[in-house]
């Protein structure tokens, strides 16, 4: 699915105009990235959780000159899942591969 399929979903749904979905929808993205830039983490009960995770300072090899380099420690931006999502999908895989 796409994002063009979940504003098409969600205005059905909700029946709004799919371009205030889609507005809506474009600042929650930019709230969220903003938030995780500055170091905050966003929290949606129920759903999950957009982390900044610490990655630790490592070693990389550069095979073709077999030279190694020092990779600083750094950010990456990260999905939790909630429980309660993670059971929910389980549930859902588990009932559609019996079918």
């Amino acid at each position: 699915m796409r994002k063009a399929d979940v504003v098409s979903k969600v205005a059905e749904v909700t029946g709004v105009p799919k371009v205030d979905v889609l507005v809506t929808l474009e600042a929650f993205f930019k709230e969220v990235k903003s938030s995780v830039k500055n170091g905050e983490n966003v929290y949606v009960r129920g759903f999950g959780s957009f982390i900044a995770k610490k990655r630790a300072q490592k070693i990389g090899r550069i095979i073709k000159r077999n030279e190694a380099i020092v990779i600083p420690e750094h950010y990456i931006p990260a999905f939790k899942p909630a429980k309660t999502f993670v059971d929910a999908v389980k549930k859902g895989r588990a009932a559609a591969e019996k079918k």
